[in-house]
């Protein structure tokens, strides 16, 4: 019997011949660091926005047309300081999420029933082609007639909104699983909507997660535009009614300033829900860089 090899023994670098090989990297520079963050590159860019923007108020001179960026500030510390726009913003809110969540609903139950018949696929397929271009506030003036004014007609189009971008994305994403996914299941008995959790959604869930930003800036988009509309005939108290107000009252400030209270919902709702949600799934599962 051959005599096995001895065993390599084990032994520590010394940290200057390290060095000397080139081995240790050397530490950061502050400006190293500031460049390697996408926090501060992001913020620089914010900044170089905002100083472009005063300059050329100023150089315009008209604030009925372009206010200043530091009035503008003004006004959105004053309206939210007095509680105006934080209202205005629940009320928004409120309506959105109540939207948003049947959407959601609806558009996972005709996924399911794609997934699991051939004439529920057909059937999303169709609608989707048909519905999908159309845009949600286009079917404002239906909503008006079918169920009156108030938040049930927003609420309908909100939906509209939802519903089937989230619905396309889920589907294409369980379509694209592989079939060594889809036969795992299989061998472990896995059927019906057990199947589809359990395989279907893990596997798909970077174009789902993709479906619900898309689904969320629709919504957002669409009820803004429609809380406008209802400003003129209802006077709906949300972000969209706080801008069309101001706007007839020519206080421009305050409009950017309800423009602006709209952008840093959306970015807050982009880091705190969808890039937690990111990190916590896809990222960690090792799915996305």
């Amino acid at each position: 019997m051959a005599s096995l090899p001895p065993a390599r023994p084990e032994f520590v670098r010394d940290a200057a011949l390290a060095e000397e090989f080139g081995v240790v990297q050397q530490p950061l520079t502050p400006w190293d660091r500031i460049r390697n963050s996408a926090f501060a590159r992001k913020t620089a860019i914010l900044v170089v926005l905002a100083a472009l923007w005063q300059a050329y108020a100023m150089h315009l001179g008209n604030p009925l047309v372009l206010p200043t960026f530091t009035a503008t500030v003004h006004a959105l510390i004053d309206r939210t300081v007095n509680g105006e726009l934080l209202a205005r913003a629940g009320t928004s809110l409120k309506v959105l999420l109540e939207g948003y969540a049947i959407g959601l609903v609806a558009a996972f139950g005709f996924t399911v029933l794609a997934m699991t018949t051939r004439l529920g696929n057909d059937l999303l397929e169709t609608l989707t082609a048909m519905l999908n271009p159309l845009p949600a506030i286009a079917l404002l003036p239906l909503a008006l007639v079918w169920l009156g004014l108030g938040n049930p007609s927003i609420i309908f189009v909100l939906v509209h909104a939802v519903m089937w971008p989230i619905a396309l994305n889920t589907h294409s994403g369980f379509q694209a699983v592989s079939n060594t996914l889809r036969m795992v299941g299989r061998n472990y008995g896995l059927r019906g909507p057990a199947y589809i959790m359990k395989i279907l959604v893990p596997a798909a869930f970077p174009s789902i997660l993709a479906g619900l930003k898309v689904g969320w800036a629709f919504a957002w988009r669409t009820l803004i535009a429609a809380e406008l509309v209802f400003g003129t005939t209802s006077g709906s108290g949300g972000l969209g009614w706080f801008i069309y107000e101001n706007k007839n009252l020519l206080d421009i400030p305050a409009v950017f300033a309800g423009l602006f209270t709209v952008i840093i919902i959306g970015l807050l709702v982009e880091s705190l829900v969808f890039r937690t949600i990111e990190r916590r799934t896809i990222r960690k599962w090792g799915m996305q860089n």
